[in-house]
């Protein structure tokens, strides 16, 4: 596993990180979602990314079981808020945050987070107060960086002319080779101000790997057919998609690599991502995914998935 500094922060996360959104503590058997989480420690992964509203603290209290048993140092991690967490709390206000990385804390059995992040933005508070708490939690040693995850560049230019608050060290966008926004404004205001990002969907709900067939029923067991993890990815399913997708696979044998390990490496060629976040539920997935640490690609191949990909990627 190779590793890459977070923006200006210190923190040498990996490239690939592992995520816990509709997975564990939710979507996925305890037996499988500790056995994936022990398969990333295996494989040198050592970012792990969850938020408070992930099953309404359920992901934050599964990892808090479950992380303690490891040294504190050997792991770097990452929550957020702002989505609700009941009819009253939800937002970036003061009294919020402030309730919030308690509460996290609390179920993450820890005395800080590596990165506390603003899951979006908060129209309803004016910015000052938001990034003023932030820097209180900072100060305070329960957190050490902050970051933010689908702010726009407008947004996060305005938090950049605060003065005497923290500085953001990282960006939470959605992005991959089918959903590329990020790159037109976000990342160059990113790269400019040593904001790194950690790209979340870089496998874009699982389409990339290729095993949703055109025409096809999903394969049983797969995140299509879950309750919980199955609305998100009906767009992908949309127009010529899926068969687009499929002209990926000769580009990736001809490689060597799996279809998740090309997507991952096409996200991760982009000299500003940290990491990219996986959502697995299987160990074999984790091993899979971490094998596009390392994988370079040329520009032919780039140009390669641009055609093969041609009138189906969203900017």
């Amino acid at each position: 596993m190779k590793f890459r500094r977070l923006g200006d922060s210190d923190l040498e996360v990996s490239e690939i990180s592992l995520g816990s959104w509709l997975t564990y503590g939710v979507g996925v058997e305890r037996e499988r979602a500790e056995a994936c989480v022990s398969k990333a420690f295996d494989l040198g992964i050592n970012f792990i990314d969850t938020a408070n509203v992930y099953g309404r603290g359920a992901a934050e209290s599964f990892l808090g079981e479950v992380l303690p048993r490891r040294e504190r140092s050997s792991y770097i991690l990452a929550t957020k808020l702002f989505f609700p967490m009941s009819e009253r709390d939800r937002g970036l206000s003061a009294p919020q945050i402030r309730k919030q990385i308690d509460a996290s804390l609390q179920r993450l059995r820890t005395d800080y987070v590596d990165l506390y992040q603003c899951h979006r933005y908060d129209e309803n508070t004016p910015l000052d107060e938001t990034m003023s708490a932030l820097s209180e939690v900072v100060q305070q040693g329960k957190a050490r960086y902050i970051g933010f995850s689908e702010w726009s560049a407008d947004q996060i230019q305005d938090a950049l002319s605060l003065t005497e608050v923290e500085k953001f060290v990282s960006s939470q966008p959605q992005y991959s080779m089918l959903w590329r926004a990020p790159e037109e404004a976000v990342i160059p205001v990113c790269a400019s101000n040593g904001i790194g990002q950690i790209v979340w969907s870089p496998l874009g709900q699982g389409v990339l790997t290729g095993k949703y067939q055109p025409g096809q029923d999903p394969p049983e067991g797969s995140r299509a057919t879950s309750p919980e993890m199955g609305g998100f990815i009906k767009r992908f399913f949309e127009g010529d998609t899926l068969e687009a997708v499929q002209r990926l696979q000769p580009i990736a044998a001809g490689l060597g690599v799996s279809m998740a390990q090309l997507a991952l490496a096409w996200v991760l060629r982009e000299p500003n991502v940290s990491s990219a976040i996986i959502g697995a539920s299987k160990p074999e997935q984790v091993e899979d995914n971490a094998g596009a640490s390392g994988v370079q690609l040329d520009d032919d191949t780039v140009q390669a998935i641009d055609e093969a990909l041609a009138g189906t990627i969203e900017r």
